[in-house]
């Protein structure tokens, strides 16, 4: 799913860079010789198809962030965090590969949520499940031991409450309390006819397949590769290349 979604990032953001170009956006950066130099370069790779895409792993795979921007030209690199919520990788893990890179021009962006759009795919992934307003929905994600992450998913399952209209009730699937299968008894004893679990997840997996033996009616689908995770991610792109153009500027 990740060269998947990676692909599909390419596309957009090939869109994306091209209509920079029909703007001018790079002529007008009043940038120094050595920003000038990498702007061309984007501006090339606009008119070919898109800014070059490259993907990483902070964990056990590779190749680690340090090593895909020691592989790439000198000129500005963006790197967008393909995580659900900021905990130990984003604030640790990301940085500190950034910084063994010696890279000299890196803008790291927020992480991929919690935001709205995910909010509106896992919306999607429900109906597409089997879900109807008044059907109770459990909000599964994996799990975090840091804190912050905890918070990043609770703001992630208050955005899918606001969008179908009635609670969801918060469970991790492996790491912290309480756990999915858990909440899903606890919320088909309150009297919901119907519970429904919305995956917080990216792709399938061991952890989704967890969610199949909660006890639900039915489980959604991962938020995958949809078209607004794409540009999600797209526009993460879009504000850090702006915020590196400004720095290069001022």
């Amino acid at each position: 799913m990740i060269a998947e979604l990676a692909g599909a990032v390419t596309r957009e953001l090939g869109a994306s860079a091209l209509a920079r170009e029909v703007r001018g956006g790079f002529d007008r950066t009043g940038a120094g010789a050595d920003f000038g130099a990498a702007s061309a370069s984007l501006r090339e790779l606009a008119i070919a198809g898109a800014p070059r895409v490259r993907t990483a792993f902070v964990d056990v795979l590779g190749p680690t962030p340090a090593e895909v921007l020691r592989d790439l030209d000198p000129g500005p690199a963006v790197v967008v965090p393909a995580f659900l919520a900021s905990g130990y990788h984003v604030y640790q893990d990301v940085p500190r590969e950034v910084a063994a890179s010696a890279h000299g021009a890196v803008a790291v962006t927020q992480a991929m949520g919690p935001d709205p759009a995910l909010a509106e795919v896992m919306h999607l992934r429900l109906r597409a499940a089997g879900w109807r307003p008044g059907d109770a929905v459990v909000f599964a994600a994996a799990g975090s031991s840091d804190a912050r992450a905890r918070r990043d998913v609770q703001r992630a399952a208050n955005l899918l409450s606001d969008r179908i209209g009635s609670t969801a009730h918060l469970a991790y699937i492996a790491t912290g309390e309480p756990k999915a299968p858990d909440v899903v008894a606890a919320v088909r004893a309150s009297g919901a006819p119907r519970v429904f679990v919305a995956s917080y997840l990216l792709a399938h997996g061991l952890f989704h397949q967890r969610l199949h033996e909660a006890g639900a009616d039915g489980v959604a689908e991962p938020i995958g590769a949809h078209p607004s995770v794409v540009r999600l991610l797209a526009d993460r792109y879009d504000a850090a290349i702006d915020t590196l153009t400004a720095a290069r500027v001022a």
